[in-house]
């Protein structure tokens, strides 16, 4: 089952997809898997078992504008983890995320008190990753977040906003403890 639920360039559901690069796996099983004509996967990426790749509300939820999953080449997405994208979640080049790290662009709403949260669609904000950087095991990377070139996410840290290049984040909220470049 594993083999051939896997999915990759040529395999019975890669049409589905925007694009799938050379190389690329993703594992089987998985969590959930929709909105496959906004997700592309770059050359040599693995998306490893248990995860979670969403673009869009749900199958059947219009969304109002365009939506996109990008993960560039050389990636690793470890176990567990889950990409939800409503608006646009871009993951650079050579960018490996430990297991159970979740990152959504969006927020559920809460204004109305006669409307469950979970039935409240809230803001988006997209999120970007930079080429080669570290997701740590149970990162969370919310709406809004931009992780630039060479940094490290530590592991359980939240990230609301920006995690500069060659730095390293940790906590809740995520701030900047140390430089990846030596600098201080």
């Amino acid at each position: 089952m594993q083999v051939y639920g896997a999915i990759h360039p040529g395999s019975h559901l890669s049409d589905n997809f925007a694009h799938l690069g050379e190389g690329c796996i993703i594992a089987f099983p998985r969590t959930a898997l929709f909105g496959e004509e906004f997700i592309s996967v770059g050359a040599g990426t693995m998306i490893a078992p248990w995860s979670t790749l969403s673009a869009g509300y749900g199958p059947g939820v219009p969304g109002d504008h365009a939506v996109e999953l990008n993960i560039g080449r050389r990636c690793t997405i470890g176990l567990r983890s889950g990409l939800v994208a409503h608006e646009r979640i871009t993951i650079g080049d050579d960018v490996f995320f430990g297991q159970d790290v979740f990152v959504t662009d969006s927020n559920h709403g809460y204004e109305s008190l006669d409307t469950p949260i979970g039935r409240q669609f809230g803001s988006t904000s997209p999120i970007e990753v930079g080429d080669q950087s570290w997701i740590g095991h149970g990162a969370v990377l919310l709406a809004g977040a931009r992780v630039g070139r060479h940094a490290i996410v530590a592991a359980g840290a939240v990230v609301r906003d920006e995690v500069p290049d060659f730095t390293i984040a940790a906590g809740v909220p995520a701030r900047v403890v140390s430089r990846t470049d030596g600098a201080g």
